[in-house]
């Protein structure tokens, strides 16, 4: 009986397949004539004009709206757009910092796009990306800047600099971000120092990488997964603690990379990768929990970035494939995370938590 229902099935199916294609009816005359429209204008979009009309409003001299106006046309150059030309380099641009006076005079959506006013802790800032960010700061505004670092000269150095090019409260502790009894007491000197933080941006971190799985040493994988992801839960913890403590709302941004989200080529970095697929998955977790606080916590996720740990000649042949897999056919500057840094320290994004952003170039976008 089952064998003969199935057949009956079958054979109804093919039926549906062997019968007659029914004729496409007619287009209508309507129809013809929108396809025709359609062609056309799909033959003649591209648009090439000698020249463009401009009209310009302006007000009087007493700065009123007025209803003059002036009309004039301006030709059409059809050179090639120029290439852009590279800018001065950051590490040795000028830090001016955020006025007062001038900070009162910015309308309420440039003030919020600020970090006027606020104590900042930076990890991993005596150098690199941690270290732009620590100025980019210092130039929004920032109250004071608090520099976080293993590494004792280098982070002297930085803040002594940071301090002197622009007269802020600058100050540097030598920090193992794997030490919780350390990040415990430095983050509560700091509100000694200078009041509960009001943003931690969490950059330290290392990388391994052209480490084969199958050969890849556990004790480096521990020191990996410490530093990276058990670092972030420890810093993120410290400065949350004295956030609650206060009752005060806060900004937590987590430096992560676009290798928590996909797969690296060519190199083999199957740890690291695990280590910031953490991070991005903390910093989630961490919104979730915190946002009856009013604590925001949210994640950088950079691509190849153009620091002086990838300037070495062993990876000339890597970065001319990393840059191929690129939309944009370059690494990203050491500077080109701080306005990103910036508005999600800012009040400008305090509508925004447990968001991973990607700033990579265009490379996931393949």
């Amino acid at each position: 009986m089952a064998t003969a229902t199935r057949s009956a099935r079958l054979a109804s199916r093919l039926s549906s397949f062997l019968r007659p294609a029914a004729r496409p009816a007619t287009p209508s005359l309507a129809q013809r004539a929108s396809f025709s429209l359609s062609a056309r204008l799909k033959k003649s979009s591209v648009i090439k004009e000698t020249e463009v009309p401009v009209s310009v409003y302006s007000p009087d001299a007493k700065g009123v709206a007025s209803s003059n106006s002036d009309h004039f046309s301006i030709p059409v150059n059809p050179a090639a757009i120029p290439a852009q030309e590279p800018g001065p380099d950051p590490e040795d641009a000028p830090i001016t910092p955020l006025q007062d006076n001038l900070y009162h005079r910015l309308p309420r959506t440039l003030q919020n796009m600020t970090v006027h006013g606020k104590v900042i802790i930076v990890t991993g800032a005596a150098r690199g990306l941690g270290n732009h960010m620590a100025r980019a700061c210092a130039e929004a505004g920032a109250k004071a800047i608090v520099m976080f670092d293993a590494n004792q000269e280098l982070g002297d150095a930085a803040a002594a600099d940071l301090h002197q090019k622009t007269g802020l409260p600058v100050s540097f502790f030598r920090v193992d971000v794997r030490d919780g009894a350390a990040i415990q007491t430095a983050v509560q000197n700091v509100v000694d120092l200078h009041g509960v933080p009001d943003v931690l941006i969490n950059s330290a971190g290392i990388a391994d990488s052209n480490i084969p799985a199958e050969t890849y040493d556990a004790a480096m994988f521990r020191r990996l997964i410490d530093i990276n992801l058990t670092g972030s839960f420890l810093m993120a913890q410290a400065v949350g603690r004295a956030m609650m403590g206060a009752g005060k709302p806060g900004s937590i941004i987590l430096v992560a990379s676009m290798s928590g989200s996909i797969v690296n080529y060519p190199q083999e970095q199957s740890c690291y990768n695990a280590s910031k697929a953490g991070v991005v998955q903390l910093g989630k977790s961490l919104a979730a929990e915190w946002a009856k606080y009013g604590i925001r916590v949210n994640c950088i996720s950079p691509g190849y970035m153009d620091t002086a740990l990838n300037k070495v000649p062993a990876l000339d042949a890597q970065k001319k494939i990393w840059k191929s897999l690129t939309p944009q056919a370059r690494l990203g500057g050491v500077d080109e995370l701080n306005g990103l840094c910036v508005f999600l320290a800012s009040d400008a994004s305090s509508f925004m938590t447990g968001s991973n952003v990607l700033i990579d170039g265009g490379y996931t976008l393949y």
